[in-house]
């Protein structure tokens, strides 16, 4: 099995949608940090899992100086947005997603999926 582990930072703005009063629930940015981890049992025509490059496009470029409430469906949440990395990028099976320095927020599909 290969691995590949894409890491980079973004600079985002977001804003929560909470059933309870904080102050995430108004606009507020982070510079956050995502790790994307890809896996394939075979490489491709071009000896890789998946090209960083490719990750960079589909991740990075998109969420990186953005509102994240204007280019995401959902609720724009670390947890979320782990989730919805793996949802996006061929053969990513984990995301991890620092929102600040010591809260992560981590999305890993699960074996039978």
């Amino acid at each position: 099995m290969y691995t590949i582990i894409k890491q980079f930072d973004i600079s985002a703005a977001h804003k929560l949608n909470l059933s309870y009063p904080s102050n995430c629930s108004t606009l507020h940015g982070h510079n956050w940090r995502i790790k994307v981890f890809c896996r394939a049992k075979e490489l491709n025509e071009n000896g890789m899992v998946i090209d960083f490059t490719q990750i960079k496009e589909l991740v990075q470029n998109k969420l990186n100086h953005a509102y994240l409430n204007d280019i995401l469906d959902f609720n724009p949440t670390a947890e979320n947005i782990a989730k919805w990395i793996v949802d996006t990028v061929p053969f990513c099976y984990k995301a991890v997603v620092e929102e600040t320095d010591g809260s992560i927020a981590i999305y890993e599909k699960d074996v039978q999926d």
